[in-house]
């Protein structure tokens, strides 16, 4: 097929921007051929660009050559189409544009189409292999589009806000030196400095931190980080974020900014009410009320612990765990008793052993009397005390575990969110959260060590420090996350300034002097030089789009994502690349995968 060329013919509108205003003018819309129906003297053509779809009406009036174009038409071709804009004969109620069309008087055929592999359609059934393998076709549907419109939006209002509020947007290098921040680096050969390595940043977190020495005393920056993790729907080894600091600051002054953000973010792109001062808890109470550190606080089914009830009861999963110094705890699922019948209780317990638990204790509310899986060991007393601790009545189901606090918390914090998901008790709403005084380290069993929990720059509270080298359990660190439904928006801290300090918490993680200065040497020797208080955070863009558009995946809201294996199946990366570049990269591949 010839295609035909522009010759100065001008788009004037998009599609989906067309109105009844416009009736009687002429306009030239551009875009992709959704469908075309030909009904014999009559053709209806409905073009698509990103605001929307527009009807091209051919008929007995239209030019003859015209007419023989448009009956050309198949799905995807790329038009360009001037016209006048009439109402429809029969209105379609299903688009924006449905009670008006295009009477077609000159068509241009800018690119022909082979057949797609899938229909480009809002609601594909195509599987998402199939679509990630053809990238650049997924995203001319409507959803993909609208949330990738939406990214540009709140990245827009994003950098609006942040310069309204004094802060400069600085770039900083993608090419660093590797340094431990928690997850394996990507690293990049140097062709000059063979054997040697750049590596990209897991976040731009020294240098924004140089920058607050430098005197740039507000700094953010839409920022690409990279890490070299497992995948989940929640996380991409290439992602963004919103990265801020600030000079001068207590973590009430970062508190303020990024509240402001949230509040005027959701209201201009989504008109929603964001109601600030947002809620705090804890790390402690989150764990302790809903067995994670970014609870969602959306529907209640809140730990309960039974400890002291159980501790001397005939029960011994229940007694001899509080005997060895672990705790029995519980959550009722409200009217639950209707949907979890014993069979779908026995699930949970599969779930509950699966995520570290050796079983899943129960009362079932049924009738008027309750069905407990352990009332035969307990007295009506305790019983009786249970049923009231938790609050239990007819039509619940109480859930309990009994093990050590660590495993406790974590497995009912699981069971909470798969429970209310199955009673569909969660609202639309949005709940953010901010989680403060982190504990500074973590035990680890296997090592019989304490590991640190955070970068080495973070500061720890001041009423803790004296515990640096004799009560680690006791230390927690002045560092904050902010959470929104469920999900962990961002994460940031004061940091540590005084090299006294920043020496002795080197050393408090295990790190000599010669590794801290050869690992962050050119921070530290900074510090000598006049180093102001300050903190900041990194808030996830990516994570915040897919919130904020209901969606479920960040692939969702990536233009061109990984999938789990961390590759790209429209493009092939990684792929191998030939001899004679490794060799001038001074590298060797000992292992190809099979």
């Amino acid at each position: 097929m010839k295609l035909d060329r522009m010759n100065g013919m001008k788009r004037t509108d998009y599609c989906g921007e067309l109105t009844k205003e416009k009736v009687g003018s002429e306009t030239v819309v551009a875009g992709w051929v959704q469908r075309q129906r030909d009904l014999g003297g009559l053709i209806f053509v409905d073009l698509r660009d990103r605001t929307g779809i527009i009807q091209l009406a051919f008929d007995d009036t239209t030019d003859p050559d015209i007419f023989e174009k448009a009956s050309a038409l198949r799905s995807e071709f790329v038009v360009m189409a001037k016209g006048k804009v009439r109402m429809r004969s029969s209105v379609n109620t299903e688009i924006p544009t449905g009670e008006i069309e295009i009477e077609v008087t000159e068509l241009k055929i800018l690119g022909a189409s082979e057949t797609p592999p899938f229909e480009i359609l809002t609601d594909s059934a195509a599987k998402e292999e199939l679509r990630l393998k053809y990238r650049y076709l997924d995203l001319r549907r409507a959803p993909l589009q609208r949330n990738i419109m939406m990214r540009h939006k709140i990245a827009k209002v994003t950098r609006d806000y942040f310069d309204e509020n004094g802060f400069i947007e600085i770039e900083t290098p993608t090419l660093i030196k590797s340094t431990p921040e928690g997850a394996r680096d990507y690293l990049v050969p140097s062709r000059v400095h063979k054997g040697s390595f750049f590596a990209l940043p897991q976040s731009p977190q020294l240098y924004k931190q140089l920058l607050m020495l430098s005197g740039f005393d507000r700094y953010m920056q839409i920022a690409r980080c990279y890490r070299d993790e497992d995948l989940r729907a929640d996380r991409q080894p290439e992602f963004t974020q919103i990265d801020l600091e600030m000079s001068f600051v207590e973590k009430e002054d970062v508190f303020a900014i990024a509240e402001g953000f949230v509040k005027r973010l959701f209201k201009e792109v989504l008109g929603a009410d964001v109601p600030t001062p947002l809620p705090r808890l804890t790390y402690t109470e989150a764990m302790e009320s809903y067995g994670s550190d970014k609870p969602d606080t959306r529907f209640d089914m809140k730990i309960t612990d039974l400890s002291d009830i159980v501790k001397d009861c005939g029960f011994g999963v229940f007694a001899d765990t509080v005997k060895n110094g672990g705790t029995v705890r519980a959550i009722n699922a409200k009217n639950a008793a209707g949907v979890y019948t014993r069979k779908e209780i026995d699930k949970l317990t599969e779930e509950a052993k699966g995520i570290g638990a050796k079983g899943l204790a129960f009362i079932r509310w049924v009738e008027d009397a309750p069905s407990c899986s352990f009332a035969k060991f307990m007295t009506e007393d305790e019983l009786n005390a249970i049923y009231e601790r938790t609050g239990a009545e007819r039509g619940d189901v109480v859930l309990i575990v009994a093990d050590r606090k660590k495993t406790v918390l974590s497995v009912l914090g699981a069971l909470r969110l798969t429970v209310a998901k199955r009673l569909d008790i969660i609202p639309e709403q949005y709940n953010f959260l901010w989680i403060t005084e982190f504990p500074f380290f973590e035990y680890n069993e296997e090592t019989g060590s304490w590991d640190a929990m955070h970068h080495p720059f973070t500061k720890p509270l001041d009423e803790c420090i004296q515990y640096l080298d004799s009560s680690p359990e006791k230390v927690f660190a002045d560092a904050y996350d902010l959470v929104l439904n469920g999900i962990e928006l961002s994460s940031g801290s004061i940091r540590i300034t005084d090299p006294e300090l920043q020496g002795h918490m080197f050393k408090a993680l295990g790190l000599s002097d010669e590794e801290a200065h050869r690992k962050f040497g050119f921070l530290t020797d900074a510090f000598r030089y006049g180093a102001p208080p300050h903190g900041g955070m990194g808030i996830g863009l990516d994570r915040l789009v897919m919130l904020m558009c209901g969606c479920d995946n960040l692939r969702d809201v990536v233009a061109f994502p990984k999938v789990s294996n961390s590759s790209e199946l429209m493009s092939g990366a990684p792929s191998e690349v030939d001899d004679a570049q490794l060799r001038e990269l001074a590298i060797a591949v000992t292992e190809k995968e099979v």
